[in-house]
């Protein structure tokens, strides 16, 4: 890179350290005032009204999704987000840190509108309100209404327990519910005058786990049966189960799993004599895409402002589900960890070590690494090709 844009890196990073009370009070105040999914009222008017205040027009309710919104300065192409979580746990508060990452994502959007002004660069800033990852995943809502067809670009910074650029989160998950039905009678004056659903529940349910030993490597079949009768002397008429699918390939799951599991049930409900449907419950998350790309200008990044990233164990798919794998296979996206805390997710202490000083330390240089990544793939657009040409290529494949 040139002087230029050595000074303008030096630049954004100040810019960040003179946001840290915006920073600071957003994790504070959404911390005091935990929302969960689609009820973050609060969250999302003060996020809108911070970016709004600082120049940006501001969408609410985008996607029909009433807590959610688009805050975008400038016009022209590319048009690079910052993604914004914002919802909390039941019971727990911010526990997954979403306060933090709210934070983050303005802390980067109004540090790079403020740094480098879109007339001036030629790209546009958006923040992106995306609620209700803990349930729904809004963001799996707002790929399919569209949101993401004029982005370019997405970050979004996680906190946990170490940095990281990616390759940790990679499950796909589509939850299923399976009801069987019927016919009552009298369990013993006459049984053979029923058809009972939870008979053919049950055997689903084995078909089901034992399918495990049929399909490849990384998959996850974990149920319960929810419903399986009224009362021990009635043949039940209805029977229902849940099951949560998830592999590390969207495709695989889809394609091949879910039609097992589907003939797995009708072929214990044609046994049986009853018949069966199906639901999904849940929308369908997608694996989370790894751009290599994107991985790298992060890692620099980081060392760019001085924070240690371990290296990355590109073995490891963890267990979780994020709303953001929906968004890396629309437009090039990345989340990045860092390291705000020693406690354990989804806790209460991980909820109090938001606010921490190690905590908004954290936040403020997650805020560097994604504003300035942003910066890099603008500026050098070979980066923002290859990550472009990725996508299309996994796409394809």
């Amino acid at each position: 890179m040139n002087g230029n844009s050595n000074d303008r890196k030096a630049a954004i990073v100040s810019a960040v350290d003179s946001l840290r009370p915006v920073i600071e009070d957003i994790a504070v105040s959404l911390y005091k005032r935990p929302e969960t999914g689609l009820n973050e009222v609060f969250a999302s008017e003060k996020l809108r009204g911070i970016l709004s205040d600082n120049g940006f027009s501001v969408e609410a309710g985008v996607a029909d999704l009433p807590t959610s919104f688009v805050a975008r300065v400038g016009k022209k192409r590319p048009n690079i987000a910052f993604m914004a979580e914002y919802d909390a746990l039941p019971g727990i508060g911010h526990g997954c840190g979403h306060n933090l990452m709210a934070a983050v994502a303005v802390g980067a959007g109004l540090a790079m509108s403020r740094v480098c002004p879109p007339d001036e660069l030629g790209a546009s800033w958006t923040v992106l309100g995306t609620p209700a990852e803990e349930t729904i995943g809004g963001k799996v809502v707002m790929v399919e209404k569209g949101v993401f067809e004029d982005i370019d670009a997405a970050f979004i910074a996680h906190p946990g327990q170490r940095n990281g650029v990616g390759g940790g989160v990679r499950w796909a998950s589509h939850p299923l519910e399976i009801t069987f039905h019927g016919r009552t009678s009298h369990a013993g004056g006459n049984p053979e005058g029923g058809i009972n659903a939870l008979d053919a529940c049950v055997a689903a349910y084995i078909s089901i786990r034992n399918l495990r030993n049929h399909l490849k490597d990384p998959v996850r079949i974990a149920g319960i049966i929810a419903h399986g009768g009224h009362a021990q002397n009635i043949v039940p008429d209805l029977a229902q189960m849940r099951f949560t699918l998830r592999s590390t390939d969207w495709r695989y799951l889809e394609n091949v799993i879910i039609p097992k599991v589907k003939q797995c049930a009708e072929g214990a409900a044609q046994a049986v004599g009853c018949t069966v449907e199906f639901r999904h419950h849940e929308m369908l998350f997608r694996d989370t895409l790894d751009y290599p790309v994107l991985q790298e200008v992060c890692s620099k990044n980081f060392a760019y402002v001085g924070a240690e990233l371990p290296p990355r164990d590109e073995g490891y798919a963890g267990g979780g589900v994020t709303d953001v794998g929906s968004v890396t296979w629309v437009t090039p996206a990345i989340q990045i960890g860092f390291n705000s805390t020693s406690a354990r997710g989804h806790s209460v202490e991980m909820a109090d070590s938001t606010v921490t000083p190690r905590g908004i330390d954290a936040a403020v240089m997650a805020a560097k690494v994604l504003a300035l990544s942003a910066y890099d793939i603008v500026v050098e657009p070979h980066l923002l090709a290859e990550a472009k040409a990725y996508l299309k290529e996994r796409l394809s494949s």
